[in-house]
């Protein structure tokens, strides 16, 4: 008696130990946190800059729905709203302020920015050209900037600074051609990964969009939809949220229903489901500890834990005979469901190898929730159980296995005829036999995705593929080696090999740089010396030029310029271009139009740079995951073969637990992959998942008496315990998130043709 109290004080400290634990658990959804970890220092910057840099503070408006003159005004309106809301650092429309600060900054502090030639020669050059543009159609424009800026310094920076084609304008804002969409980009104050201040932002712009529209004529039909990191995550976090919740109670639903039908007994309903609540806090508390915290999908991963944390509960209820204590039957049963448990675990042990940290946390839950479900089994529910129990529901599940057995040599034929035909098709897989578009591991729907293509494109933002990368020792160093590897880029621009580039040095030059730039600027004295030389026969009144000679004399007095001195869409983009990596810095210059990427990168290595190809390394990425998913699967089965051997110590009795594992894995793979579809990475994790979840089946039919009355209750307690893997499994292949879906659809599929084939391949003679 003091045994059991001693074993359920101890099973309730360690639970309510788990449940601080849980309540304290840092929780997850960002997708970039459960792919797999970068391996090069390109794949870990790039990752870094779509998790936290420029990229993620970017959310596209397109406001439809109205006639495009009362787009216009809703565009105006809603971005002086949202310039004055301290969450957002920027909001661009096309307007007259979308970028006042941006050229105030450029304007300003144009000839710290650029080299500008003031010699006598040089002015002369430049006021010629002026002189001339101001006799083209440009002349306007030319003439408004001419007196101040004589020499184009303020041109030549913006032909820096501008890359790809300018959005369409309309009614001064902008618009899609036809008028059909006025866009505009917004910059949040917080970056993408801070989810509730993306979802507050988001709010924000949506009450905005509301009161614009609500005090103005002819907008009542008009629509707002946004895109972006930001709002990707926060659809994200909602979607997993939800099916996170919704499946786990549509599971936890089920298994309750074949429960009480199998049990009849409320109470044996509750002691059932005490594995699962043992599993779940272990399983969350484990990975909490390890990784620091859980991610969503990891948690809805826990779903499934509702029907195989349930497996070793109805093992043991379920094959309890009538007038037989719990924890005699668990004596009876407990090598079986002993040796089932571990190499459970010796399959999920696998993916703890994982590169893949969305892998290695769901290895890790399931190890842990299994093992503490195990261990309620064993030590907490033989107390509980009532004396006398008996499961009179149950015996009915067992008819269709022996019918099955019957007939079994007919159906070893049908089974051995499917894995060969099984076989054959895999050999003849028409394609790929993998899924390595990135795209598809995304869990924001294709039309969310196709609406921020068509955003993207209709503001001109063209998707980053290549870039330049260039270590540094310090900020200041980087922007050194930054301006030293100018010319090497605009020497491939002239060659045509790419199109345009961004630099950090062209926003914020060295500080080196800068105090070259102010001493060579002349005194008062000589500058109006050399421009009276330079203007000598031109018609221009020396006079008129007074704002140039003010602005060339504050610049030589003007502070050296520094990244707080920057505007915030300036800011942002210079943090995207150079950041800390370290202890060291990399400078990272995004390349347009790259058209002989091969030359690109021979340049930029004689240069001391690297090319990194954003596309190839993502492949890079998956096919590595790829090749190792494939080799933990197959480690993770070999351990389980081992295990087996261990403990059976017959080859013939491994092959009997052995064989319906590898023909339902076989068959499985070729159902998935019927028609030419492609096995997803994910799909890999699930081979795994079914020969360590189905090895628990073969071994309890394997371990069947012939023709003793246990063969029945056993049969009906594998049997329930695969309806509600199936179940908790089947419910997750109806899941929005990719992974889930995945693992949820193949598991499912196999642990139900693992019961088949282990009912024919598995039982002994005369059962």
């Amino acid at each position: 008696m003091r045994r059991k109290q001693n074993g359920l004080v101890i099973w309730l400290v360690l639970l309510v130990l788990g449940g601080l634990i849980a309540a304290r658990t840092s929780y997850r959804t960002d997708m970039g946190d459960f792919l797999p970890r970068a391996g090069s220092p390109a794949q870990r910057l790039l990752a870094g800059q779509v998790n936290g840099g420029a990229a993620s503070h970017i959310l596209l408006l397109a406001l439809t729905g109205a006639p495009a003159p009362v787009l216009a005004n809703l565009s105006a309106s809603l971005a002086t709203q949202l310039r004055h809301d301290p969450a957002f650092l920027d909001v661009l429309n096309g307007g007259p302020d979308s970028f006042a600060g941006v050229q105030d900054y450029l304007w300003k502090n144009r000839y710290l920015l650029v080299p500008s030639d003031f010699s006598a020669p040089g002015l002369h050059t430049a006021l010629q050209s002026g002189l001339f543009q101001l006799s083209s159609p440009l002349g306007l424009a030319v003439g408004q900037g001419l007196s101040a800026d004589p020499t184009g310094a303020m041109q030549t920076l913006l032909g820096r600074i501008a890359s790809g084609p300018a959005p369409a304008m309309l009614n001064g804002v902008w618009m899609k051609p036809d008028g059909s969409a006025a866009l505009l980009l917004v910059h949040t104050t917080a970056p993408g990964f801070n989810l509730d201040a993306q979802q507050q932002a988001q709010a924000q712009i949506t009450a905005a969009f509301t009161q614009a529209k609500a005090g103005m004529a002819g907008a009542g039909g008009a629509t707002l939809r946004m895109s972006g990191p930001g709002v990707f995550a926060v659809q994200t976090r909602d979607t997993t949220k939800q099916d996170v919740s919704r499946l786990s109670a549509l599971a936890l639903l089920g298994a309750a229903s074949l429960l009480l039908f199998a049990y009849r007994s409320p109470l044996m309903l509750l002691l059932g489901l005490l594995p699962i609540l043992g599993g779940a806090l272990a399983g969350i508390a484990a990975v909490s500890l390890v990784f620091g915290f859980v991610h969503g999908i990891t948690l809805g991963f826990g779903v499934t834990l509702i029907g195989e944390s349930l497996d070793y509960a109805i093992y043991l209820f379920t094959q309890t005979r009538q007038g037989e204590g719990g924890a005699d039957t668990l004596s009876r049963i407990w090598p079986t469901l002993r040796l089932g448990a571990l190499t459970s675990c010796a399959g999920f042990a696998a993916m703890l190898a994982s590169s893949f940290t969305g892998f290695a946390q769901l290895g890790l839950f399931s190890i842990a929730g299994l093992a503490a479900a195990a261990a309620t089994t064993r030590f907490v529910l033989p107390h509980l159980m009532p004396s006398g129990f008996f499961a009179f529901g149950a015996a009915p599940l067992a008819r269709p296995v022996f019918l099955l057995h019957r007939h079994r040599r007919p159906a070893r034929g049908i089974i051995a005829l499917a894995a060969l035909a099984s076989l054959i098709a895999l050999a003849l897989h028409r394609g790929p036999m993998w899924d390595s578009n990135l795209l598809n591991l995304s869990p924001i729907p294709p039309a969310q995705q196709r609406l921020d293509a068509d955003l993207h494109a209709a503001l001109g933002l063209q998707g980053q593929r290549y870039f330049a990368l260039l270590p540094a020792a310090s900020a200041q160093d980087a922007l050194e080696r930054s301006e030293a590897l100018a010319p090497q880029l605009d020497a491939l621009v002239a060659a045509q090999k790419l199109g345009a580039y961004m630099l950090p040095s062209t926003l914020l030059p060295s500080d080196r740089t800068q105090r070259q730039r102010q001493a060579s600027l002349p005194n008062g004295a000589t500058l109006h010396a050399n421009f009276l030389q330079a203007a000598a026969g031109l018609p221009f009144n020396v006079t008129a030029f007074a704002p140039f000679f003010a602005d060339e004399a504050a610049t030589r007095a003007a502070p050296l310029l520094t990244p707080e001195r920057l505007p915030p869409a300036l800011a942002l983009q210079f943090s995207s271009l150079l950041t800390s990596e370290g202890a060291g810095w990399m400078v990272m210059a995004p390349l347009s139009n790259v058209s002989d990427p091969i030359t690109v990168a021979r340049h930029l290595a004689a240069a001391g740079a690297d090319f990194a190809d954003l596309d190839a390394e993502s492949s890079k990425l998956l096919q590595n995951f790829q090749s190792q998913a494939v080799t933990l699967a197959v480690a993770g089965s070999l351990a389980v073969l081992v295990l087996l051997l261990l403990f059976l110590r017959s080859w013939r009795r491994v092959l009997a637990v052995a064989a319906p594992l590898a023909a339902a894995v076989l068959i499985t793979a070729a159902l998935l992959t019927l028609g030419g579809a492609k096995l997803s990475i994910f799909m890999v994790a699930g081979f795994l998942l079914i020969i360590a979840i189905g090895s628990n089946y073969a071994l309890f039919f394997a371990a069947a008496r012939p023709g003793t009355a246990d063969a029945p209750r056993a049969a009906a307690a594998i049997v329930l315990a695969n309806l509600c893997t199936v179940a908790a499994y089947g419910l997750l292949s109806l899941s929005r998130i990719p992974v889930l879906h995945d693992i949820g659809l193949t598991v499912a599929t196999g642990t139900f043709l693992v019961l088949l084939c282990s009912a024919v391949l598995s039982t002994p003679e005369g059962a």
